[in-house]
């Protein structure tokens, strides 16, 4: 059954997009972190999907304390709040797990056909009018996406996969965001998203750690930097969300989706001054494919909006 479209009725796409991409400059952080707390701390990436919504709860008590008290708990959608939450859950441990084993940049090229997802889940749940142009570019990104994802693959096997995967379940998490409406707070709703995340990643890392997968061992941060490094893991994840969260509200899915290419120029900056990772020349053709995809996009969203307003 179809999920209908809320309307706002603060509708303010300029400034949904500002923030969008604000957000999207910032994210790129959280998995830098994770990424060094593998590569530098040892720690597996379900540990670490565990505390990044761990310490989000925590980081966001003060905020919830000063607003709106018990009463963010009380979602009008529970359930739909803690599936995003493990949705969420999901979609990150699946990205920590990729960048673990490959280069930032490589992951975020790969996981971009995420925007694509969510642009045609728009179109076929919400409604949201996509024109054959913007099914062509959506396509054509995929097509970008194709040749980052073939030479990483031949190098990393199905590992190349996670973000791919990763991208699915963070489109559903975003489409979400629309089905969950305004009946809550985007306070409230990170409030839940995090509690769901954070009850997820602790049954998975109990039933990951009874089989013996590495990658959900336990363990605690083995240095002070470490511990430090998760709060800010937690933080970001929070307070960058509820932006994005925000950003929904004013705007719409279609519009905002292309926006997190902009994830590119933060984990591209990042992942070479930290890891000394930096896309070859095939990659750097895919990533143009997708963004150019993206723009055009956009620049259709554009058009179509001049066309309904003088119509």
């Amino acid at each position: 059954m179809p999920v209908s479209s809320p309307v706002s009725t603060q509708q303010n796409p300029l400034r949904g997009m500002t923030i969008m991409a604000s957000a999207m400059i910032l994210l790129p952080t959280m998995d830098a972190i994770a990424k060094y707390m593998a590569s530098f701390e040892g720690m597996s990436p379900g540990q670490v999907t565990f505390y990044r919504f761990f310490f989000q709860l925590v980081c966001m008590l003060p905020l919830l304390a000063t607003a709106t008290g018990r009463s963010a708990f009380s979602a009008k959608r529970p359930w739909l709040n803690l599936l995003r939450g493990a949705l969420h859950g999901a979609a990150s441990l699946l990205f920590f797990a990729a960048v673990k084993y490959m280069p930032l940049a490589d992951v975020f090229a790969i996981y971009f056909v995420e925007p694509f997802m969510l642009t045609a889940l728009s179109a076929l749940f919400l409604g949201d009018k996509v024109g054959w142009r913007r099914w062509l570019a959506i396509v054509i990104g995929f097509g970008g996406a194709m040749i980052v994802i073939q030479p990483s693959f031949a190098i990393f096997g199905l590992k190349a996969l996670l973000p791919v995967a990763c991208a699915f379940l963070y489109a559903l998490y975003l489409f979400m965001n629309r089905a969950v409406g305004e009946a809550d707070s985007p306070l409230t709703m990170q409030i839940m998203a995090g509690l769901g995340g954070t009850v997820f990643m602790a049954l998975a890392l109990l039933a990951g750690s009874s089989a013996g997968i590495t990658d959900f061992e336990p363990s605690l941060p083995a240095s002070v930097l470490g511990l430090v490094l998760l709060l800010i893991l937690g933080s970001i994840s929070g307070y960058a969300h509820m932006l994005v969260v925000r950003a929904f509200r004013l705007a719409p899915l279609s519009l905002l989706a292309p926006f997190q290419y902009f994830e590119i120029i933060s984990a591209t900056v990042l992942g070479y001054a930290i890891f000394g990772d930096f896309p070859n020349l095939s990659k750097w053709i895919g990533i143009s494919i997708i963004v150019s995809s993206g723009l055009f996009i956009i620049w259709r969203e554009r058009v179509q909006s001049r066309l309904e307003k003088t119509a």
